[in-house]
């Protein structure tokens, strides 16, 4: 069995802060990927929705947000 990358979380649920760590949120991880620069990002489904800065940004369970792996706090198995 290939070791796996530790930088690619994809199918996994994961634990971190989107927003440049304002905002806390769990997910599952739909695509890791190295950007322009070498930075990685995750693509995560949201298991529960937020509201930030009085309604400024919302998003709703379910949908996609990018959270920049420094900002992982925590990996777990999507079961």
């Amino acid at each position: 069995m290939r070791e796996r990358e530790m930088w690619n979380l994809e199918g996994e649920r994961i634990e971190g802060f989107y927003l440049s760590g304002d905002v806390k949120v769990r997910g599952v991880v739909t695509l890791s990927r190295v950007t322009y620069g070498g930075e990685v990002t995750h693509h995560v489904v949201l298991d529960k929705g937020f509201s930030w800065k009085n309604g400024a940004v919302k998003r709703d369970a379910g949908e996609i947000v990018i959270v920049d792996h420094k900002y992982v706090t925590r990996v777990m198995s999507a079961a």
